[in-house]
């Protein structure tokens, strides 16, 4: 078992812990809790680099070594660090659960030193129109961050 975490924080007063678990070869498992965001859907990705010299804009863009679109988690097409959205409560908080395929935390495509990003607006999993839908999945600015690093 190979274990990750992220610890997000941001300027605006969103935190958050993000843990990380993969089982040999299968799939990683991915929980949190998060508070301080407004309710609703933010976008949630891993981002391609753990750059956090100008807070969240140096993480680069969506982890991609695939060279695809923009997706939703459950589509063929879509960024390796496409993860979706998490859902936030009206108390500011969120918690959840999410089993990936494509984040591995061993071998050549490891997310390990890596960012995970959470945006301000809902990831339209590539399917808004929107001319940033199929890159970025239009999910707004990049609201807390934290670099993926192994854990004990």
């Amino acid at each position: 078992m190979v274990k990750a975490v992220a610890v997000l924080a941001s300027k605006e007063g969103v935190s958050g812990t993000v843990f990380f678990t993969q089982e040999g070869v299968g799939p990683t498992t991915v929980s949190g809790n998060l508070s301080g965001l407004k309710p609703g859907l933010h976008g949630f990705h891993v981002h391609a680099l753990g750059d956090t010299t100008n807070g969240c804009m140096s993480t680069g863009a969506h982890f991609n070594p695939g060279g695809k679109e923009h997706g939703a988690p459950e589509d063929e097409n879509r960024h390796a660090g496409d993860l979706g959205n998490v859902k936030v409560a009206e108390d500011g908080t969120a918690s959840f659960s999410i089993v990936d395929s494509q984040i591995p935390l061993a071998g050549s495509n490891s997310i390990i030193g890596r960012a995970v990003v959470v945006h301000a607006d809902p990831d339209d999993l590539g399917k808004g129109g929107h001319e940033l839908s199929k890159s970025t999945g239009n999910a707004g600015g990049r609201v807390a961050c934290g670099i993926i690093g192994l854990q004990g």
